[in-house]
């Protein structure tokens, strides 16, 4: 019986998503045989969202399912943000006298122009090779030999079923490009298994940092094998922070480099956030970088001090306007702000895309961090 609330949870949300946009796209506009069609087509879009979601995204992990559930989210999404907005331009056009049918079918069209447009943009921005962003950021006790240190970040590459080994590689060629003195990758590295996965991941072993590569859980990992890409991530090379630390040194400087389990790995024995074991034994007058996937962690970071957390987990909202939702669970959704007296946060809006391969006004990003002394 616990499973009923969420089973209805889990039709309510397509119903919902789809109920818009069969009213603007066919319920108002549409009559006769087109009517029918447009209905049939929708249904069918109710049945198998869900399906696909679940088969694709649960234990089974089928590829071929969670490509058409992604597809379908991402599509319907955009349909539904739009078609609420042609409500809204309904609304505006009945009050200066414009009359139906015209009226809805002139919305009608103009919602399915814009959507099908966001779409194939969306697709093109996902898939692209992320545009590097350069933000330099002033740290508080920062050494003048580790002045310009030049921290790269990729984050939420979720690696799944549609084959990205390209990309992978495509992405490891920026990150060297930039001149890392460190790597890092923040977080939501693949989606399923090590074993099915591994070919796209292990392009990450090319990257070259000076100082060393660093990679902490996300929410993700622990939704499949997270210990398997732990210490896989560590054959490529790549150090597992897992509420440990590094001191790193630079021109007879030091840095302190920690890192932090993401929130969810409470569910995996051992495994869960815990920052004062991370920073444990670390010099008070050192300064802090610290990886933790979610923004909302820094909260425990400015009690602590920390002078700069790098988080990723927001994806900048991926298709506009869901950045509101996440707003609702996330203090940052991207860029730098400020936290306390002491701490910045950095929030990437990611590398790669979760679920359907759309990014609309949700830019993704290979982060270059310069640290600099504060003035």
């Amino acid at each position: 019986m616990r499973l009923v609330p969420r089973l209805i949870m889990f039709l309510a949300i397509p119903a919902l998503l789809l109920a818009v946009p069969w009213w603007v796209l066919v319920g108002a506009p549409a009559t006769g045989t087109a009517f029918w069609l447009g209905t049939a087509v929708f249904v069918l879009g109710f049945v198998a969202l869900p399906v696909g979601m679940l088969l694709g995204h649960g234990r089974a992990h089928v590829d071929a399912a969670s490509m058409v559930g992604d597809t379908l989210l991402g599509v319907t999404w955009v349909l539904f943000t739009w078609s609420v907005l042609g409500l809204l331009a309904q609304g505006v056009l009945a009050a200066v006298g414009v009359a139906d049918p015209g009226r809805s079918r002139g919305v009608a069209i103009g919602v399915l122009a814009v959507s099908a447009a966001l779409v194939v943009w969306g697709v093109i921005e996902a898939r692209r090779v992320p545009r590097v962003r350069t933000v330099e950021v002033r740290i508080p006790g920062l050494g003048a030999g580790l002045d310009g240190l030049r921290l790269v970040v990729v984050t939420d590459t979720h690696f799944a079923a549609l084959n990205r080994l390209r990309w992978s590689e495509r992405v490891v060629e920026a990150v060297n490009a930039q001149r890392p003195d460190i790597a890092c990758h923040a977080g939501d590295l693949a989606d399923g298994p090590v074993d099915r996965r591994r070919s796209q991941v292990d392009p990450l072993g090319k990257v070259e940092a000076e100082l060393g590569r660093f990679y902490i859980t996300g929410n993700h990992e622990y939704f499949g094998d997270a210990a398997g890409w732990i210490e896989h991530m560590r054959s490529l090379g790549w150090q597992p922070l897992r509420n440990q630390h590094e001191i790193l040194t630079r021109g007879g400087d030091r840095l302190v480099l920690a890192g932090i389990d993401d929130p969810t790995g409470v569910s995996l024995a051992g495994h869960g956030p815990d920052l004062s074991t991370a920073l444990a034994g670390t010099d008070p007058d050192l300064p802090v970088v610290l990886l933790a996937h979610q923004p909302k962690q820094v909260a425990e970071a400015a009690k602590a001090g920390v002078a700069l957390q790098i988080s990723g987990h927001t994806h900048g909202g991926q298709i506009w306007p869901f950045h509101y939702l996440v707003r609702l669970d996330q203090p940052v959704v991207a860029g730098l702000s400020r936290h306390g007296e002491r701490t910045q946060l950095y929030t990437s809006r990611g590398t790669g895309f979760w679920g359907p391969q759309l990014r609309v006004f949700a830019p993704s990003e290979i982060t270059v961090l310069v640290l600099r002394p504060a003035r």
